[in-house]
């Protein structure tokens, strides 16, 4: 006998935007320190919404808007290697990724399928896409002509995959240790000099070069140069400073990983 598909809400079945609003942006997640990208609060949660309900119309999982996050995000940052003009439809397809990583979440909240699987492969996705940007830009950068500046993108990408490491070990870390989640409010910094450095990052937050959102912005920029200028100088520049900013970044959060109460505050509820 064949195994009949999954019916397909009708649209009228699907919650109102109020509703799914409520349900999939609750205040407790998405109010949460550092759990939301200025781009979301300004602009992508606005618009979320609208694309979660063509996703829930569509029948899609979490897992599998994640996957088109990750497919989608994969073609907008290797857009950047691209010559000319079609290396902006980088920062396009990196918006289009930023979006749908609003979106599974939307998608698992309301389904209430959450899971460690989409965790896991929302996180694998985000190291893949994100210092894919780096490598990408080194062979921009190329053009067939200075092999170095692929070697940089790559040492820079490297760079970057260490510093989302740091992170995530804080979690492994404390599951070894029986220490449960991490609170939010564990960030207190010793000694207070370390403490009063990291505040120089609130008024400075160049630190945000690594992530895809503001390393898109800063890789169109670079690209306007160039095509201004008719030649690569702006993206030879680009790949450079990523360097230098992770080759602080990296070390840096190390630094305020093992100076913080990150690894030693007792955990919150679970």
């Amino acid at each position: 006998m064949l195994e009949k598909y999954p019916k397909i809400p009708n649209v009228t079945d699907l919650p109102s935007l109020d509703e799914l609003k409520l349900r999939s942006q609750p205040p407790d997640v998405i109010d949460r320190p550092n759990a939301e990208h200025w781009m979301g609060r300004l602009y992508l949660r606005k618009i979320s919404p609208y694309v979660t309900r063509l996703a829930l119309r569509l029948g899609l999982s979490a897992n599998s808007v994640t996957g088109l996050m990750i497919f989608v995000g994969l073609l907008g940052v290797w857009c950047f290697s691209l010559q000319g003009p079609l290396a902006f439809l980088g920062i396009l397809g990196v918006q289009l990724y930023l979006l749908l990583d609003c979106v599974d979440g939307e998608v698992a909240r309301f389904n209430k399928t959450q899971s460690a699987k989409g965790i896991y492969l929302d996180r694998w996705g985000h190291y893949v896409v994100e210092v894919s940007i780096f490598v990408a830009l080194g062979i921009r950068a190329w053009n067939q002509e200075q092999l170095k500046y692929v070697v940089l993108g790559l040492i820079t990408a490297l760079l970057a995959s260490v510093a989302k490491v740091e992170t995530d070990l804080v979690d492994s870390a404390r599951l070894h240790s029986n220490l449960g989640k991490m609170p939010d409010s564990a960030t207190a910094m010793n000694p207070k000099a370390l403490a009063s450095a990291r505040n120089i990052f609130r008024y400075f937050p160049f630190h945000r070069l690594a992530h895809a959102a503001e390393a898109s912005i800063a890789a169109s920029i670079a690209i306007t140069f160039d095509l201004i200028y008719s030649n690569l100088v702006g993206t030879k520049i680009i790949v450079m400073t990523f360097l230098i900013v992770l080759s602080l970044i990296m070390p840096l959060h190390l630094v305020s990983v093992l100076t913080s109460s990150r690894l030693t505050a007792e955990g919150g509820a679970p």
